[in-house]
């Protein structure tokens, strides 16, 4: 079966998913994942590794475009209102996550140091992808989802940090430091400052561009230029695509001249490409790891789910928020997804005597709570009444 043929199961699989999805009052999105998991080795073995190039660069692409629509979320009015709760809660929530999980992982469960260290410093990073979608669908407005998505962006900067943090730690531990230390403690530092400088400057480029577009043909075009041009610079510089694409969109709001007009033409080519891309990551996820990983699994989740929403209450009763958010905004935050399934590869590559027990957690828990997630996201955002549709 050749790779058009099996991009159109996927699309119609996916779009069919989302449909009965809607039926059941579910999300969208995990109607695209579970239509995808019939195409993948699960079941119908459709999607398979001999796929895997162009599944890449559609992943690569949807992801860049909703970083990008992340980083529209980072309007300086909004930022300086929201900005110090933002910062607060999301260390809050960080900690509590990557904290929770080590003392479950280590000192409940008897894993070795490394091991315990490095899967609670992966679960610290939120998948923004499906509770966007989720705000969308139901077009969400109010307090708390204002802070959703500027939250989910700034823990996916911090998650990369500790994880940087705790792999460099683990190599000194396992005696495979082949640098100073200061450079391994520095190393993740740097990765996300020339991200950010990166991003910065392709969206200073495209604010100047923009300004000279008048046919909304043309401004797709240079759109997908800007995301196209974004991936490859930052996969050339070996940085953070998904931290360049949304400091992309962050300047570009804040310094594009009509920048509603820009996110507008984007949001309205990129609905098939999320549709590829969840159904394409349902596809992935292998429903034996659910037989397979065990009681340490089940415990992985439930630290992780607890430290997320118990980090978040405490950080938000620390600045004085609504009880509203206080009670609903950490089960927003818990879709898990790219940003830790990469983060585990760096894994396999770095520390491969740990790949088979580490890659398998993290894909058991991203099976769960890329399912579980945008669901829990669209009760969290109905409990605060901040549906309006």
């Amino acid at each position: 079966m050749n790779i058009f043929i099996k991009l159109g199961l996927v699309l119609v699989f996916g779009f069919m998913g989302g449909k009965l999805a809607s039926k059941l009052n579910l999300p969208n999105v995990t109607g695209y994942l579970i239509g995808g998991i019939f195409l993948g080795t699960s079941f119908f073995n459709v999607i398979t590794q001999s796929d895997s190039q162009v599944i890449n660069f559609i992943n690569e692409f949807t992801l860049s475009a909703i970083a990008f629509n992340i980083g529209g979320e980072f309007l300086w009015d909004t930022i300086k209102k929201l900005g110090k709760d933002v910062v607060i809660i999301t260390i809050a929530e960080v900690i509590g996550a990557v904290v929770i999980v080590f003392i479950l992982m280590y000192f409940i469960m008897g894993q070795d140091f490394v091991f315990s260290l490095m899967v609670a410093s992966m679960s610290a990073a939120t998948a923004p992808a499906g509770t966007m979608l989720v705000i969308k669908q139901y077009r969400a407005k109010g307090p708390m989802t204002d802070m959703i998505l500027p939250i989910a962006a700034l823990d996916d900067a911090l998650g990369i940090m500790v994880f940087g943090l705790a792999l460099s730690l683990s190599k000194v531990v396992l005696g495979k430091v082949s640098g100073s230390t200061l450079s391994l403690v520095l190393a993740p530092f740097i990765e996300i400052a020339a991200s950010l400088l990166l991003g910065f400057v392709i969206g200073f480029i495209l604010s100047r561009i923009s300004k000279h577009i008048k046919s909304s043909q043309e401004l797709v075009v240079v759109i997908i230029l800007t995301l196209l041009l974004t991936s490859g610079l930052s996969m050339l510089l070996n940085l953070s695509s998904l931290l360049c694409a949304m400091m992309v969109g962050a300047t570009y709001i804040n310094l594009g001249q009509n920048p509603s007009r820009t996110f507008n033409a984007i949001n309205n080519f990129v609905p098939p490409f999320n549709i590829l891309f969840f159904a394409l990551a349902g596809s992935s996820l292998d429903l034996s790891i659910l037989t397979n990983i065990g009681l340490i699994g089940i415990v992985y989740v439930m630290g992780r789910m607890s430290g997320k929403v118990l980090g978040t209450r405490l950080g938000a009763v620390s600045v004085g928020s609504s009880e509203t958010i206080r009670k609903y905004l950490g089960w927003a935050l818990l879709p898990q997804g790219g940003v830790s399934i990469g983060l585990s590869m760096i894994v396999s590559a770095q520390l491969p005597e740990y790949r088979e027990e580490i890659v398998g957690l993290i894909l058991f828990s991203v099976l769960i709570f890329e399912i579980i997630g945008p669901i829990l996201a669209k009760i969290s955002i109905t409990k605060a009444k901040e549906i309006t549709v």
